[in-house]
């Protein structure tokens, strides 16, 4: 029997898995290629990402994947000033993908679309007879009023309106919607007092790790000095609330650390580091700011501490999930684990002022944990994708998920 059709519409390439967002778009996209032929509308944001669109070939039976210049996409967006809305869709909006998913939905007799990140509803806006489940992740309007009260004016005022519009249009959209997901129950919860005439509809379906790929006995060289201690980030390091945890540990929190243990070092590893963040390893030579790596694991894995110090966060951190799943012991502000309930017997512990943070990392610095295994086993039981998979196939199926 043939498999029903699927245009599945990402704001960006679902491969490599390799950031949040990513990473979650991809391993939907395996899952959902059990189910369906699929019909993949992207964007490209980043040069380097142009080398893996032969990697969804497998997973689609056809796609478009659209270049989209993130400089560009923000000259672009100041239309919604004009337009009054949220200056998201105009960013993400372009007459050549919006050609594709006409011609693809007419031509396939598409039936069911998949929807990952809200400002890609546009594009099917107009369709009145298709089955929808859009996937918000997050709370994203939540996310920019956050944002807004960290800047000061012009910026805090681009940010709250931005929080308003986007607002106004997720709430379109989830009434339009046969389901709204995000990636936590607390981002739907949230989500359901902000859209209460969808409550209804509005569910979650958890991130995952790849615990074979996250795996504590990953025999890798140490990129560190034999000797040294070292506490870990990872994350893309041009994205602001990655750039505010790292200044914020740097400055608030890491000099108490170093001034009990000289010899620590702090390690930023992810790619394109912003000015602010390679200005920290200037100012300081016991941080190093590593740029884009081939693999994180090493870094993770032969890590003595990861620290999630995020100041402004919404949904579930992929970075956390990793790091649990690889047996790191990991210090986190309550924003880094919303979504992660956790226990009491994890290698978790859970701080926001600096002075309560720095007493964390060193109780585990001083503590020599040689293993975390109780995270592992908490993540191989709670986050397995192959069931969150199947739970977003019950609910593109119109079943209760």
């Amino acid at each position: 029997m043939a498999k029903p059709k699927l245009l599945y519409l990402v704001h960006r390439i679902p491969y490599p898995p390799n950031k949040g967002d990513k990473i979650r778009s991809f391993h939907f996209l395996q899952a959902l290629a059990a189910e369906y032929r699929i019909f993949l509308g992207t964007f490209i944001d980043d040069p380097d990402d142009k080398q893996h669109i032969d990697a969804l070939k497998p997973f689609c039976a056809d796609t478009c994947c659209i270049d989209l210049d993130p400089k560009f996409g923000k000259i672009k967006s100041l239309v919604g000033l004009l337009s009054g809305e949220a200056l998201s869709l105009p960013y993400y909006r372009n007459r050549e993908l919006q050609e594709w998913v006409d011609k693809t939905t007419n031509e396939e007799g598409i039936e069911r679309v998949m929807i990952f990140s809200s400002p890609m509803a546009q594009y099917v806006e107009k369709y009145t007879n298709l089955h929808w489940v859009a996937d918000f992740v997050d709370v994203d309007s939540d996310k920019w009023q956050q944002y807004a009260l960290s800047k000061r004016w012009p910026a805090s005022w681009i940010y709250r309106r931005e929080a308003e519009k986007l607002l106004a249009y997720e709430q379109h959209i989830a009434a339009r919607a046969d389901a709204t997901i995000f990636v936590s129950e607390q981002e739907a919860d949230l989500f359901k007092i902000l859209a209460p005439e969808s409550a209804a509809k509005i569910s979650f379906v958890n991130n995952g790790v790849d615990t074979d790929r996250f795996d504590p006995n990953l025999s890798c060289e140490k990129p560190f000095p034999a000797e040294q201690q070292t506490i870990v980030f990872t994350g893309a390091m041009d994205y602001w609330a990655n750039v505010d945890a790292v200044t914020w540990f740097a400055e608030q929190v890491f000099p108490a650390i170093k001034s009990r243990l000289p010899d620590v070092r702090f390690y930023i590893v992810g790619s394109k580091p912003a000015k602010e963040v390679l200005q920290l390893a200037e100012k300081e030579a016991a941080i190093s700011v590593t740029g884009r790596v081939d693999d994180v694991r090493p870094y993770v894995a032969h890590a003595d501490v990861v620290v999630a110090p995020l100041r402004i966060a919404r949904g579930i951190q992929n970075k956390v999930l990793e790091a649990m799943a690889m047996a790191k012991p990991i210090v986190a502000t309550s924003a880094a684990m919303e979504g992660i309930p956790g226990g009491a017997d994890l290698q978790v512990a859970i701080a926001d002022a600096p002075e309560d943070f720095a007493c964390q990392v060193l109780r585990f610095l001083e503590q020599s944990v040689e293993s975390a295994n109780v995270n592992r086993h908490y993540v191989e039981s709670d986050f397995s994708w192959e069931q969150n998979g199947q739970r977003l196939c019950r609910l593109l199926a119109g079943e209760t998920a």
